[in-house]
């Protein structure tokens, strides 16, 4: 099929009115020789930390003791480069109107080794997140369908990393890691969030959990949880919304909260070794050893298919 030339050729006056929006007040764009994070470089870098986390479960097959120091240490070398780079742009774009002469990749090159120096301890972490799915569900047959298969796991994954350089106070390259995670799982967990050993999302889907949630060690939750927050306090003078309170909830230890519950605010605490019932809709704290659900709602059952004089279908049956 032929083009048609005299439509080409609006394209440059097309062009040209798009670049005028790059001038206009308020415009998003980031113009300059500053360049940003790569998204692209993140998302690999995030595949390379899967291989060394979990080896023999990515690219690289027939490891075994004798080659994996070598496989491992290939990574960690090019792990270092390249979020040397990364988060040096994060804080070279942060920092541009603060200090343009301090030494952003003698800064990014400590933050990258620190988070290798945290992968030991991590993939601890990370091991009895993955025993906790296994001894949480009767479905799964195995550790290794778990890291193949399950969504939580991989969400937690990601969250852990990435909690790891919020935590050093890493810009923007946190919170890249994390919505990507989102995108692929539809777990979004904020890497400000503080959580425990032991932690398990079954299913996963809808599962939001807000930047100051704190969660202790052995909590499970199911589809749909939201950690969220009440309201968003403003500054009296300026109006503008106060950012670094408290306004997520706290959910101590031994916590199971079934799907398509909502607990917010950052004075609500639910206590250690409560249950939490699915759709349960909580903004006030709860106790140690409570069980929350909400009354049934009544259900109608339509049975058979005899025709009465009215015209009506079937017979019906409440159930409170």
């Amino acid at each position: 099929m032929a083009t048609d030339v005299k439509l080409k050729e609006l394209l440059p006056a097309i062009t040209e009115r798009i670049v005028e929006t790059y001038e206009e007040c308020g415009a998003i764009h980031h113009l300059g020789h500053s360049p940003l994070p790569s998204y692209r470089e993140i998302v690999e870098i995030l595949g390379d930390f899967r291989e060394i986390i979990f080896p023999g479960y990515g690219r690289r097959q027939n490891l075994h003791i004798g080659n994996v120091a070598y496989h491992v240490g290939d990574i960690v070398d090019g792990l270092h480069d390249r979020l040397t780079q990364q988060i040096a742009r994060a804080f070279r774009h942060n920092c541009r109107a603060k200090d343009l002469e301090a030494d952003f990749e003698a800064h990014a090159q400590d933050v990258a080794v620190r988070l290798l120096e945290a992968i030991p301890e991590l993939r601890r972490t990370l091991k009895e997140d993955a025993l906790a799915a296994y001894d949480g569900d009767p479905a799964a047959r195995s550790q290794d369908e778990i890291v193949f298969c399950y969504p939580g796991l991989a969400a937690i994954s990601v969250y852990r990393l990435a909690h790891v350089l919020h935590a050093l106070d890493v810009p923007l390259i946190p919170r890249m890691m994390t919505e990507y995670a989102h995108g692929k799982t539809g777990i979004d967990i904020h890497p400000g969030a503080r959580i425990g050993r032991r932690f398990f999302i079954d299913h996963g889907t809808g599962v939001v959990i807000g930047e100051t949630t704190e969660i202790g060690e052995n909590v499970k939750i199911y589809q749909g949880v939201t950690l969220g927050a009440l309201s968003f306090p403003r500054d009296e003078s300026t109006g503008e919304v106060v950012r670094g309170n408290k306004r997520h909830p706290t959910i101590e230890d031994d916590v199971v909260i079934y799907a398509n519950a909502t607990i917010l605010g950052g004075d609500t605490v639910i206590g250690h070794h409560s249950i939490i019932g699915s759709s349960a809709w909580i903004t006030r704290s709860v106790a140690p050893h409570t069980t929350v659900t909400i009354e049934n709602p009544r259900l109608r059952y339509r049975e058979g298919d005899v025709q009465s004089d009215d015209g009506y279908a079937g017979r019906l049956n409440y159930q409170i």
